[in-house]
This record gives C-alpha cells, sequence and structure tokens, in this order.
C-alpha cells in the first residue's frame, strides 16, 4: 500500500496538470501555445538546467556515468528502432524519429523531480540534454534530410547545460541574488511544460490509431529493455539508474510532430503516437516507478 501511495503522490502532480491544460482548451478558452513554448525554451527551461547542475551535490563521475550511458542507449535504440521500422515497413521519415525520442522534458524532468528531488533532477537534465542534441541533428535529418549541429549550438538549453556543467566542475557559484532569480525563472519551466503538454494533445487530430498503438507498445518495450540493460551494464546508483529508464521509456514527444508538420511527413500518423503513446504512459510510468524506486 505504501508504495502505491507513493507512486500517486508522484505521478499525480504530472498528469494533473496536463489535464489542466487539456480541458482549458477544451473549455475555449486562449492559449498561445506558441509564445508559452518560447518562454519555456528559450528562459525557463534553461534557467532550471543551469542552476539544478549548479547547486547539485552529485560528485562530478557519477554525471559523467550517466551522461555516457544515455549516449549508449540512444545509439542503441536508434539501431534497434532503425531494424524495427524496415521490418514492419513503416515509413523512415515518419516513424523513427518519434520512436527514437521521448518527451524527456515536459514529462521526464518533473517526474524525476518529484520521485527523487533535486539529485533525480540533475541526472534528469543531463538526459534530457543528450536526447536534446540527437533530436537537433539526428531527429531532425530523420525527418527533414539534413540536421544542423549550428542548431543545436544555438539551443540556449545545450548551452545553460554546458556552462551549468562548468559550474559544477569548478565549483562556481553565480551571486545570491542572481541564483535567486535565475531558480524564480526556472521554477515557471514543470508547470508550463505540463500544462501546455495537454493544450498541444487537446489540439492534435490523431490518425493511425490502430497502428498507435502497437508502434507505442513497441517503442516502450524496446526502450525500457534497452535503457535497463545499459544501466545495469554501467552500475549506475539506484536514482541515475531509475531516471536513466523512466527519461528513456517518456512517451512520444510533441515536438516529433512538430517536426513531421514543418518536414512533410505524415503529421497525422505522428499526432496518433503521441496521443495513445502519452495515454499509455499513464499505465506504464506507474508500473515502473514501482520497480525502480
Amino acid at each position: 500500500m505504501n508504495i502505491v501511495l507513493t507512486v500517486l503522490e508522484i505521478v499525480a502532480p504530472v498528469f494533473l496538470l496536463g489535464a489542466i491544460g487539456f480541458a482549458w482548451v477544451k473549455l475555449g478558452f486562449e492559449y498561445r501555445i506558441q509564445f508559452i513554448t518560447k518562454l519555456a525554451m528559450t528562459l525557463a527551461i534553461p534557467a532550471l538546467i543551469f542552476t539544478a547542475l549548479m547547486e547539485t551535490k552529485i560528485e562530478p563521475a557519477a554525471l559523467t556515468a550517466i551522461s555516457v550511458a544515455a549516449i549508449v542507449s540512444y545509439v542503441a535504440i536508434s539501431v534497434v528502432m532503425a531494424a524495427f521500422v524496415a521490418l514492419t515497413g513503416l515509413d523512415r521519415r515518419t516513424y523513427l524519429a518519434p520512436a527514437i525520442f521521448g518527451n524527456t522534458g515536459n514529462i521526464g524532468l518533473p517526474l524525476a523531480l518529484f520521485a527523487f528531488g533535486d539529485e533525480g533532477l540533475g541526472f534528469a537534465v543531463i538526459v534530457f540534454a543528450v536526447m536534446s542534441v540527437f533530436a537537433f541533428t539526428f531527429g531532425v535529418w530523420l525527418v527533414s534530410g539534413g540536421g544542423s549541429l549550428r542548431r543545436v549550438v544555438q539551443e540556449p538549453m545545450v548551452a545553460a547545460t554546458l556552462l551549468g556543467v562548468l559550474f559544477l566542475w569548478q565549483g562556481w557559484q553565480t551571486p545570491v541574488f542572481l541564483t535567486n532569480a535565475l531558480s524564480l525563472i526556472g521554477q515557471m519551466a514543470i508547470p508550463l511544460m505540463l500544462i501546455t503538454l495537454g493544450v498541444a494533445v487537446a489540439r492534435l487530430t490523431p490518425g493511425r490509431i490502430g497502428r498507435a498503438v502497437w508502434v507505442s507498445l513497441a517503442k516502450a518495450v524496446i526502450c525500457v529493455g534497452i535503457a535497463w540493460a545499459v544501466g545495469r551494464w554501467f552500475e549506475l546508483g539506484p536514482v541515475a539508474f531509475a531516471v536513466l529508464v523512466l527519461q528513456v521509456a517518456t512517451p512520444v514527444a510533441v515536438a516529433s510532430y512538430l517536426l513531421a508538420e514543418k518536414y512533410g511527413a505524415d503529421g497525422e500518423a505522428v499526432a496518433g503516437l503521441v496521443v495513445v503513446s502519452t495515454l499509455l504512459s499513464v499505465a506504464l510510468i506507474p508500473v515502473l516507478l514501482g520497480f525502480v524506486i
């Protein structure tokens, strides 16, 4: 009973805030998703990442270990998913990137914070940063035929990660007034991301639902299996291991739908993956938490 209550206390705020965003749109209220997304991606999330890394008490060696484990996980998932897409005859431009990359920002960061506190958030931002670099290069290349390393360098989230790692490595701290301001800005990130996720799901027009179900199930099984194996192989500590599995197992991100629409892939099919995998995560994430807590 205690473990059930613990899991509910962790996942309930995540899905409740998403439900608020969903209901907000269905009730006909205005929500300028492009403005909110821009605010979160260029200001709130970078501030959250920087302060989380600067103030973390995690040993640098442990952060290095989860960084390498995250890279190995995504490389392995890319190879396995490429084979899966080829064997099942799915369109590569439409399905491969969503099958690889999960919603490590909107869902993964809040889960890590609520489940494991500041230590979990420190590990989670590393996995989030690794996935972001993959998504803005390899992911864009899969959908459009050409990735952009320059775009990765220009992303505020990547810059915040590198700067945060530098401050952590050197033991530096920003002045108290600046730290307090950045912390306050960063506190916007998680509620904004969760409510925006609900808004985005409410506005999607999903298609190919039957196919989305079995692709989402396959994604969940493959991602969890690979992250679990890699985490054990690298002998990650309990919190780092749990965060790696949870982050890699997150459902398809709304960003995958936006990329599909932008570059002419099947947007409705990807929207179906986003909606179905997000709904499946309502059952999957509590089960995973029960195993890793």
